[in-house]
């Protein structure tokens, strides 16, 4: 049974994630961490401090904010506790930082931009037409209270393509993720696009992220590498 400890259990997020892992038979929820939530000692608790000493959880999945991201996970991984971290927008050395705590200490981490697995083999796919095509720009759509842009996803898909790929980010109500990358060529485009509905579709993704992490020494960046392993 994997203890896990959720940190920003309180956003939309983090209720998705506390729901996934209640419902999941190898997984026990033992803490749930978040300041707007009331400590009880048990399983909620308003810091990681708090909690890692109460709760003692293998994994901890953290989707809380950049702001906060950074000590968090610093925390957890100081503790000798596995993260799995789906914030995005930190800053480079701010995750230079994680990146050796991680490497040179004996818990581990895995950063994914995304965890559906459709955005994964949407990122993987576009990789690979990135080849054999000359030109991609991407566009990606957020609802209106995601922090970052670009997101962690199209940075993270540009990265991987062939070339230097512009990015395109809209942010409006009614939207939760979606992405499309579009690709030129000689009279024709080829269009690759992945819709997140809602948020229930990054769980299997996040849960297959907290059963690899344990067994993934130092840093493991994208779901891919853990899904196409």
């Amino acid at each position: 049974m994997i203890r896990v400890m959720v940190t920003g259990a309180a956003g939309r997020m983090g209720q998705a994630v506390v729901a996934a892992v209640g419902a999941a038979d190898d997984m026990e929820l033992v803490a749930r961490v978040d300041p707007a939530l009331t400590s009880d000692g048990r399983t909620a608790f308003a810091s990681v401090a708090e909690a890692i000493p109460a709760a003692a959880p293998d994994v901890a999945v953290d989707f809380t904010q950049p702001a906060v991201a950074h000590g968090t996970v610093r925390a957890c991984l100081d503790a000798g506790v596995h993260a799995v971290v789906g914030t995005t927008g930190l800053e480079p050395a701010q995750m230079d930082d994680l990146v050796s705590c991680a490497e040179e200490g004996a818990a581990n981490l895995l950063v994914a931009p995304n965890f559906a697995i459709g955005a994964v083999l949407m990122m993987r796919f576009a990789a690979e037409a990135s080849r054999h095509m000359p030109a991609a720009e991407i566009i990606e759509l957020h609802h209106d209270g995601k922090l970052d842009a670009p997101s962690g996803t199209a940075a993270r898909t540009s990265g991987l393509m062939e070339g230097d790929v512009p990015i395109h980010s809209v942010r409006l109500p009614g939207l939760v993720a979606h992405q499309e990358v579009i690709l030129g060529g000689l009279g024709e485009t080829l269009t690759i696009r992945h819709d997140s509905l809602s948020r229930e579709s990054f769980m299997p993704g996040v849960l297959m992220a907290v059963r690899a992490v344990r067994e993934r020494p130092g840093v493991t960046v994208g779901l891919e590498s853990v899904l196409f392993d």
